[in-house]
């Protein structure tokens, strides 16, 4: 079991990850297609202009789902701080060794548990 202090620390941790998930997806948000892409106009000037927005809009599309994507990972370790399972294997109820923790505070599950699937 992790100590209070412990606890603490990982909760401080994730909550400072899901600040900055947030604000990167708000800051992604905040940019229009024409300052993301450097245009002056809404019309393309060149041909080649129009793939590679599609590119950069792709790219973005994707970074900002992997965003997403870890911003729940986060929201659901902090939900089992707050119901006391943060630390405890969903598939085996042990233990996830600390170190696990320190270098993934998202974890579920401990790695040979991970390993299996």
């Amino acid at each position: 079991m992790l100590s209070n202090e412990k606890l603490n620390d990982f909760k401080k941790r994730l909550m400072e990850m899901k600040k900055s998930i947030e604000s990167d997806l708000e800051s992604e948000d905040e940019t229009s297609p024409n300052e993301a892409t450097g245009d002056l106009a809404d019309y393309d000037n060149h041909p080649g202009d129009l793939g590679t927005e599609q590119f950069e809009q792709e790219r973005d599309a994707g970074l900002d789902m992997v965003r997403k994507e870890r911003l729940d990972e986060i929201e659901a370790a902090l939900e089992r701080v707050e119901n006391g399972t943060y630390g405890i294997s969903e598939k085996s109820g042990k233990p996830i060794p600390e170190e696990r923790l320190e270098a993934e505070p998202t974890a579920r599950n401990r790695v040979e548990e991970e390993e299996q699937e």
